[in-house]
């Protein structure tokens, strides 16, 4: 891409298992990947993010700090509010759901997911 910097997504998930899935997803989709591999790490490698990301994905459960502790805490911090949070988990019940809402997700993919379902909602949320 000419003159213009690729989307940058910050994925979180304490599985490296997944955090590779994700990396190939999105850099086969034309994305940046940075990763953190819980809610703590993903915090530090927001805050180091130079540029900062465009997108965050996250797992829910992690250890030392889950999913929704990360939306919380990123939610709070008026440098990366705006930022879209789309939750990535096995977990899909409703109140989980609506927990992730109301700490601040913008989206909820089931895992396993499919690579095109996972880019074209990148896509949509930083559209």
């Amino acid at each position: 891409m000419v003159g213009k910097q690729a989307i940058r997504v910050l994925t979180v998930d304490d599985s490296r298992t997944m955090q590779g899935m994700l990396r190939k997803a999105l850099e086969g989709g034309g994305y940046d990947v940075i990763q953190g591999e819980d809610g703590v790490a993903g915090l530090e490698v927001l805050q180091a993010a130079n540029p900062p990301p465009n997108a965050i994905i996250t797992d829910i459960n992690m250890p030392r700090m889950d999913g929704f502790g990360l939306i919380e805490a990123v939610r709070k911090m008026d440098q990366f509010r705006h930022i879209p949070i789309i939750v990535l988990t096995t977990e899909s019940g409703p109140e989980k759901k609506a927990r992730a809402r109301e700490a601040g997700a913008t989206g909820w993919i089931v895992k396993p997911f499919s690579t095109d379902s996972l880019v074209a909602a990148i896509r949509r949320v930083t559209a």
